[in-house]
């Protein structure tokens, strides 16, 4: 069986799409981008990983490398490793004292974490060769998604939801459905 070749990749940037949103995995010194489609919350996380923003409370990864720091576990690399039936691939390589771990992991976690630790990102050369598109291809609209551009946003609308769903079950409690219908249409805009 023939050994995949990685090569050292970087996070390029977050964008919107019209297919949605993607993370671009860029070659360094490439002038080509891998795309791998991932949803709004990976994509936030993401972003205020490689933003450095700070939450209120710890986010998923957050957690997740807390748990790694408490039992004396750093992050040496993410592999994105195959791209086989439009699903990619990853994994996450451990170091706990002199032994090494590898963790099946999905590619928008990888790099949640990765974001956030700053270790090297690698990808297999036939998933660039397969995947990528030219960076100059990517429009200005979609490249470049600021943490606090739409996702500020998706923070304060979470937060309103919440306060929704709170009137939206007082409103069931005290049998007033007329006010819960109407709270539930302002639920559905959102």
């Amino acid at each position: 069986m023939r050994r995949t070749m990685l090569i050292e990749a970087e996070i390029w940037t977050v964008a919107r799409t019209e297919k949605g949103n993607a993370v671009l995995i860029k070659p360094v010194g490439s002038d080509r981008a891998v795309p791998i489609f991932i949803g709004q919350l990976e994509a936030q996380s993401i972003l205020f990983g490689l933003a450095g923003v700070p939450v209120p409370r710890p986010m998923t990864h957050d957690l997740f490398l807390s748990v790694l720091e408490k039992t004396n576990v750093s992050v040496e690399r993410v592999e994105i490793t195959e791209l086989k039936d439009r699903t990619f691939y990853s994994r996450l390589l451990l170091k706990h004292g002199m032994k090494r771990l590898t963790l099946d992991a999905r590619p928008s976690d990888s790099l949640g974490i990765a974001s956030r630790v700053h270790c090297p990102v690698f990808i297999a050369e036939t998933i660039v060769d397969e995947a990528s598109v030219a960076v100059n291809l990517i429009s200005e609209d979609e490249a470049r998604l600021e943490p606090d551009d739409p996702f500020q946003e998706d923070l304060q609308e979470e937060s309103s939801r919440e306060e929704l769903e709170k009137a939206l079950e007082q409103a069931v409690e005290t049998e007033n459905y007329e006010e819960a219908a109407r709270i539930r249409d302002q639920l559905n805009e959102l």
